[in-house]
């Protein structure tokens, strides 16, 4: 029990359920299956995003702010392609993960290049590749796709009736987040790499030192945040039945406040799945509780900055006490070396 009440995750979860209950008092609407189905398939955009930026805060602190533009580049390519000569959606979600998977890397490549941080480089590529996408598509937004993305996103598991007569299920979409999420867990707690990511995280010089190879460990990463990105462009493309340039513009911060809220480390080496998850599912209640409640969605924004404000904060108090009880340790160790 000791060792739960220090879990991040522990008071997350307390949080969401008090959040829950508090929202259903005021409407019931809130804990029918309709709403929360309709929640986790709002949010399971934001939901794959956020296991990449987990990755990348792990691996190194700052954060990766151009996992949407990738996103959107490559929603707008696999649109644009589909529309032209047609596919299915396993050739959709292949391409955008193509076309994810190189700029992940290309930023990846930049990162360890220029030994900078991750959200400089990035806020770079992020105006590149945002800039070629408006310039190439002169910021035409194609409101009709391939009728595949929407039979795609009417696929439901499921059968339900809610008491209005209208037949819904839960969507394919929750259930691919579902799968990036245990993916994502299995890389972090049983594969070599996920070690890897976690000690270069701790302290990249001494990692390199015993011997991990942190260039390649960086573009794997890398190019899974940008794989992570293609699937979300596809889900996307699936949820809001259009390819525009600039939809995903600004959700970039909502995925990082809510991996930040998660537990993940601005100083790295730190966060993990599960964190992130209940870190977005916050966030979600929270959006859709002000909807329901019929309070501005200003309040949300406001929640956002200051989830990444404390996050920051936290943070850094957990590094000062670190390095306080380092020096500590140390000022101890060569008193008694002294004495002997």
């Amino acid at each position: 029990m000791r060792k739960l009440l220090k879990q991040t995750e522990f008071y997350l979860a307390l949080v969401i359920i008090l959040l829950g209950l508090i929202i259903t008092a005021y409407n019931p609407r809130f804990l029918t299956a309709e709403n929360i189905f309709d929640l986790l398939k709002s949010f399971s955009v934001m939901g794959i995003m956020g296991v990449g930026v987990l990755f990348v805060l792990i691996l190194g602190g700052t954060p990766d702010v151009s996992f949407t533009a990738i996103a959107q580049v490559a929603e707008y390519a696999v649109v644009l392609m589909t529309l032209k000569w047609g596919g299915n959606i396993l050739l959709a979600f292949l391409v955008a993960c193509t076309i994810g998977a190189v700029m992940g890397r290309f930023n990846g490549y930049l990162v360890h290049l220029f030994r900078v941080p991750t959200i400089i480089i990035t806020i770079a590529t992020s105006n590149i590749f945002f800039g070629l996408l408006y310039v190439l598509s002169r910021g035409q937004v194609i409101f009709v796709i391939h009728p595949m993305f929407r039979r795609f996103a009417e696929i439901r598991i499921g059968n339900l009736v809610s008491q209005h007569g209208v037949h819904f299920g839960l969507s394919l979409m929750p259930i691919i987040w579902l799968l990036v999420l245990v993916v994502g867990w299995f890389i972090l707690k049983h594969t070599r790499i996920g070690r890897d990511i976690y000690a270069i995280g701790g302290n990249e010089l001494a990692a390199e030192r015993v011997g991990i190879p942190v260039y390649r460990t960086r573009l794997s990463v890398f190019t899974f945040v940008g794989v992570l990105a293609g699937i979300a462009a596809v889900v996307h493309a699936a949820i809001v039945q259009s390819a525009i340039p600039n939809s995903l513009v600004g959700q970039e911060l909502n995925v990082i406040a809510a991996v930040f809220l998660g537990g993940a480390s601005v100083f790295g080496g730190s966060g993990t799945i599960i964190g992130t998850f209940l870190g977005i599912m916050l966030l979600a209640i929270v959006n859709n509780g002000l909807t329901l409640l019929g309070i501005s969605s200003y309040w949300y924004s406001i929640f956002v900055g200051a989830v990444i404000v404390i996050s920051i904060t936290v943070s850094a108090l957990q590094r000062i006490r670190q390095e306080k009880t380092r020096v500590k340790v140390q000022v101890d160790t060569e008193g008694v070396t002294s004495l002997v």
